[in-house]
């Protein structure tokens, strides 16, 4: 989640503002990711994240297992989003859980299994 760490958001926008758009006129659709319930990660995993910003102790909760917590990659895209002036919903597909329509790294990983899917996103801008 290194991207989402170090702001591949904000240089989204700031490069669709570059080519043309309007930053109140751009709206985000948050589709299928991994929900807070399936993203287990460790200690030092929350620690890259709370020596950034402090207030983002809000996207981890604790874990069952010690030393480790469960993070809200969804709530803190749909934030960061927000706090860019960009008018953002979230689809709520976690791509863990939901394994008849997404394929899912971590859920492979889990399971052992020896290769997993691909997905891919996209971002567009129309012409007026």
């Amino acid at each position: 989640m290194e991207g989402a760490l170090t702001g591949v958001l904000e240089n989204t926008i700031d490069a669709m503002v570059s080519l043309g758009a309007d930053r109140a006129r751009i709206v985000a659709c948050l589709g299928p990711s991994i929900s807070r319930r399936n993203y287990e990660v460790g200690a030092e995993f929350v620690a890259r994240f709370l020596e950034k910003d402090a207030d983002y102790a809000a996207f981890f909760t604790p874990s069952v297992n010690e030393r480790h917590a469960m993070f809200d990659l969804p709530a803190l895209t749909i934030k960061r989003l927000g706090d860019a002036g960009i008018t953002a919903e979230n689809l709520d597909l976690c791509t863990y859980a939901d394994e008849e329509r997404f394929f899912s790294y971590r859920r492979t990983t889990h399971r052992q299994e020896p290769d997993y899917g691909r997905q891919i996103s996209a971002i567009s801008l129309r012409e007026r």
